[in-house]
């Protein structure tokens, strides 16, 4: 959330953001990411990886801002398929 916030605005293409972290969580951080006074952090695709992969843990990345979820452990070919979908 701190580098985002600190950063030039268009910086970023993808944040990748793991759910469980220290400190603040990547729900908390998506959510303060979208709320920041800037047009691209209203744009920018935010990714959730996190091994918390039932639908009810999708769907409460999605509610905190989240664009789309990739579970852990990564599977490079569903990954490959996010980040396309974001770049096309």
């Amino acid at each position: 959330m701190d580098i985002v916030s600190r950063s030039v605005s268009g910086r970023f293409d993808f944040i990748f953001m793991d759910i469980m972290m220290p400190v603040m969580d990547g729900l908390e951080a998506a959510r303060q990411i979208r709320t920041l006074n800037r047009k691209d952090t209203k744009e920018i695709p935010i990714i959730a990886m996190t091994a918390n992969a039932f639908a009810e843990d999708v769907q409460v990345a999605l509610n905190a801002g989240m664009d789309d979820h990739v579970a852990k452990p990564i599977d490079m070919g569903i990954l490959i398929s996010v980040i396309t979908k974001y770049i096309e």
